[in-house]
């Protein structure tokens, strides 16, 4: 599986910016997707995840700095993953990752162990 993320520029503070994660090579069946971010000087960190396929396929799960401000979404025809993003803040300044895993499990869901493939990011910058 490669993943390859684009979407990422500059916006101001309260503006909203779409993410995308294109997958390539067979999907497994049973997974999960994510977006992860990293800011300068700061570990890198969960955003959201879907459930790609299998059980609870579709579920997502956001770490709350995000709730109700980002969406995560999955074509499964497309084979692609988006992350909307509104109400931008400057702390949502960072590169964003996207991620794949076979068989995470919820306890492990934000965890970057969890993952086995990586996109190769993309820069979001968000000005006051």
């Amino acid at each position: 599986v490669q993943l390859q993320a684009s979407g990422g520029g500059w916006v101001q503070a309260g503006d909203s910016l779409s993410l995308s994660c294109a997958a390539s090579g067979s999907m497994f069946s049973s997974g999960t997707m994510a977006w992860f971010r990293q800011a300068p000087g700061k570990e890198r960190e969960f955003v959201a995840a879907v459930r790609w396929s299998g059980y609870s396929s579709g579920n997502t799960y956001y770490t709350d700095s995000v709730k109700g401000r980002f969406t995560i979404s999955r074509d499964r025809v497309k084979n692609t993953v988006y992350l909307r993003m509104s109400s931008l803040r400057p702390e949502d300044t960072a590169v964003y990752y996207c991620a794949a895993g076979r068989g995470v499990i919820a306890s492990s869901r934000a965890s970057r162990n969890a993952y086995d493939y990586w996109g190769q990011g993309t820069q979001v910058t968000v000005s006051s």
